[in-house]
């Protein structure tokens, strides 16, 4: 038998336990061209409390009384395909559950020999992606330019200020919850400042770690960040809308920035954008990072939860900023 979780109600403001259920299903056997996947790590994402609601969007909702999805890595246990022949380790987007059944041509065989299976839900993932894109095609950083970063000690945040740094950033300032992670933002995730969002005036302290303002602000929070941000921005300065985490489990209407007829006359560009996307990018990013990461060039994170029981559990602790770096469920 196999382990799933399901969505059962759709969540209201903050999701509780009670809006998932776990259940317990056949291990599945392969079609002609279709694989089994012992499922090993799967990953808990912001993006899917948005999936949560039933609302139009990028990416469809999650149906109720069926096992979610998200990003998974694991090892063929069952194999009809050519392509993924038992034992192979492949990453794929059903997770949320112990054995997945898929096509052979949904699941991507992934190179172990260097890096760890989990780094290709992380810095060789979508996360890394995501900082690689946002900083190269939606608000690029140019040579000498101050950047800002929210969420800096997540999976995102923490690379996006990495790889700003390689592209030429003088400075690169991150916010993040609380003075362990502020340290551990400045001290192993390698950005000059960071200020902690917890201690509150994030104007008055974005102003003193940025006295020059700032030239790109990649945004994962939204809401008071995002205002702060424009208030320290720059002439012509761009601005990469990934995520809004402060404002997933609102319950109404969320006000924007009040500030935000700065934008006119600072001339700035504040660009929303979906990884999708730029899918293009993959192959010439996934190149470095894997060199990155091998070379010990780029520094990642993994908030580690033990077992589809507590998968839950990671997901509502992500939500309140329980993880430093990529949260992770070991199945």
């Amino acid at each position: 038998m196999s382990r799933e979780i399901r969505l059962v109600t759709r969540p209201v403001g903050e999701p509780k336990h009670s809006d998932f259920e776990m259940a317990e299903v056949p291990v599945p056997e392969p079609g002609e061209g279709q694989v089994v996947v012992r499922n090993d790590w799967m990953s808990v994402d912001p993006y899917m409390r948005g999936r949560m609601n039933d609302v139009k969007s990028y990416v469809p909702p999650f149906r109720l009384g069926e096992a979610m999805e998200g990003g998974a890595v694991g090892t063929v246990v069952a194999s009809r395909s050519e392509k993924a022949p038992v034992g192979t380790v492949v990453l794929h987007g059903l997770g949320w559950r112990e054995h997945a059944l898929l096509d052979g041509d949904r699941a991507r065989v992934i190179d172990t020999t260097r890096v760890s299976p989990q780094a290709y839900l992380g810095a060789l993932g979508m996360p890394g992606l995501t900082a690689y894109a946002g900083l190269t095609e939606v608000a690029p950083v140019r040579e000498g330019d101050v950047v800002f970063v929210s969420g800096a000690a997540g999976a995102v945040g923490g690379i996006a200020g990495q790889i700003a740094k390689k592209l030429g950033a003088s400075r690169v300032i991150g916010s993040a919850g609380g003075p362990a992670k502020t340290a551990k933002v400045v001290d192993a995730f390698g950005f000059d400042a960071a200020i902690d969002y917890r201690e509150g005036d994030l104007e008055g302290q974005l102003a003193k770690a940025a006295p020059d303002g700032v030239d790109v602000y990649f945004d994962n929070v939204g809401g008071a960040h995002l205002r702060a941000a424009i208030a320290a921005l720059n002439t012509h300065g761009r601005v990469a809308l990934c995520g809004a985490i402060s404002q997933y489990n609102a319950t109404g209407p969320v006000p924007g920035p009040d500030n935000l007829a700065l934008a006119i006359g600072k001339r700035l560009t504040l660009r929303g954008f979906i990884v999708g996307d730029h899918a293009h990018l993959a192959g010439k990013y996934f190149t470095k990072a894997a060199e990155w990461l091998a070379n010990g060039d780029l520094y990642t994170e993994e908030t580690v939860v033990e077992g589809i029981d507590n998968a839950v559990d990671a997901f509502l602790g992500l939500l309140n900023g329980a993880n430093t770096g990529k949260m992770l469920v070991r199945l």
